[in-house]
């Protein structure tokens, strides 16, 4: 794992901490889930198809 993804994972979990904290363990479950899901279905789907080949292959953090 490169610094960056590491910088980038220890900031997903205070953000997530300081979500449950604010508003409660289930709204920020939905926030912490929905934001990624949403971001997914935002690609068009060659951008898709191509991060979906990437995960099959294993390349994601090469």
């Amino acid at each position: 794992m490169s610094n960056n993804a590491k910088v980038v994972a220890a900031g997903g979990v205070v953000v997530g901490i300081a979500l449950i904290w604010l508003i409660g363990f289930w709204p920020a479950l939905l926030v912490m889930v929905g934001v990624p899901v949403a971001a997914y279905l935002m690609l068009d789907s060659s951008q898709r198809r191509r991060l979906r080949s990437r995960i099959s292959r294993k390349e994601i953090g090469r």
